[in-house]
């Protein structure tokens, strides 16, 4: 089995004004799919090469020392990336059970976004930041360069399931935002998707 480069579930320029049409073009067709075909190249004549890659990534420790640093940054990258197409979707709203618990877990929606805020701002260099349910908790993380919390905390200084996520590599913004990464993240609400986010939320608990 191949990874292969996920269809986006829409146009590339339907999240415009926030994510512009060139940016998304290039990330999707370029950076994503080189994180793709590094990881099927080191997959090559491999046990691991039909694993899914959310299982693959969860079990670095399993692989041998040849091909984990690789898949560590490409399957990584390759997972991390089908994990943010699908959470950006303009107008949905956030309801229900999740709204519910961010507001258990961190006061209310206005203190959880500037945590999140807060941590994509600072973060040094390139990276993801997540909202993970761990041990029934939301908490906001951050993990450096295609690191997931799934690898745990041994590998990528973070664990829990991931249910929303934010790319803050440079490659993500620059060309719309250059070196203003605040704009970039606050941009980023008005195109999270929550009805998928919600469904991330549900299966994790």
């Amino acid at each position: 089995m191949n990874y292969t480069l996920p269809h986006l579930p829409y146009a590339y320029n339907a999240l415009e004004p926030y994510f512009d049409q060139n940016t998304m073009i290039i990330h999707h067709t370029k950076h994503h799919q080189t994180y793709i075909n590094n990881a099927n190249a080191a997959l090559i004549d491999t046990e691991f090469s039909d694993m899914p890659v959310e299982d693959l990534i969860s079990t670095l420790d399993q692989l041998p020392d040849n091909i984990r640093n690789i898949l560590r940054n490409n399957a990584g990258g390759h997972a991390n990336h089908s994990f943010f197409w699908k959470i950006l979707k303009p107008n949905t709203y956030l309801k229900g059970n999740l709204k519910q618990a961010i507001e258990n877990d961190f006061g209310n929606i206005d203190d959880f976004k500037e945590t999140f805020e807060k941590s994509a701002a600072s973060h040094f260099g390139s990276g993801w930041v997540w909202l993970v349910n761990k041990n029934n908790k939301l908490l906001v993380v951050s993990t450096a360069n295609q690191d997931n919390p799934l690898m745990g905390e041994l590998i990528s200084g973070a664990s829990g399931t991931p249910i929303l996520g934010l790319d803050v590599w440079e490659h993500a913004y620059y060309l719309q935002y250059q070196n203003q990464r605040i704009n970039y993240v606050k941009a980023f609400w008005n195109i999270v998707n929550w009805d998928q986010v919600s469904i991330n939320f549900l299966k994790s608990v």
